[in-house]
């Protein structure tokens, strides 16, 4: 098992309102949107951002549930396993060429802002870990960057 995790990343809204937002994946639906915002865009290296576009125009969501029809590897899900009001929200791959289970940590640092940290343990053997590490720790940062730049109220 490989462990992954962001740094912690500060979010300017209330510990209640980023896990309403994050325990919902409906919610998320917000990625699609802002896709296109300069700030996001400037995030993205220029020769991935159609690719990156075109995996997030893919996404859909329930309240339990995301997935995504990633090319090669097909369509990968992940639900909600466990939710910790204002803490924790718990998942796991239902559909994925890689088992993982992800978690997102937030913490109240005021009434009015939160920090968040997100957590991968991913089910690879060592040839996989050779080819994923990178990719995978700069994936963690990302998402983490993307879910710290929602608007959370």
């Amino acid at each position: 098992m490989a462990r992954y995790e962001s740094t912690i990343k500060q979010i300017p809204f209330p510990v209640e309102s980023v896990y309403s937002k994050l325990s919902d994946l409906n919610n998320l639906q917000v990625i699609k949107e802002r896709i296109n915002d300069p700030l996001i865009q400037q995030q993205i290296p220029d020769d991935k951002r159609d690719q990156i576009r075109d995996v997030i125009d893919k996404m859909e969501f329930s309240a339990d549930s995301v997935s995504c029809d990633a090319g090669m590897v097909g369509t990968v899900s992940v639900e909600i396993v466990e939710r910790e009001e204002n803490k924790c929200v718990k998942f796991q791959s239902m559909s994925s060429p890689v088992a993982f289970t992800c978690w997102a940590q937030v913490l109240p640092t005021s009434d009015n802002s939160s920090k968040m940290k997100l957590t991968v343990d991913a089910d690879l053997n060592f040839f996989m870990k050779q080819m994923l590490d990178k990719p995978l720790k700069n994936g963690i940062e990302k998402m983490a960057d993307m879910l710290a730049m929602i608007p959370y109220n």
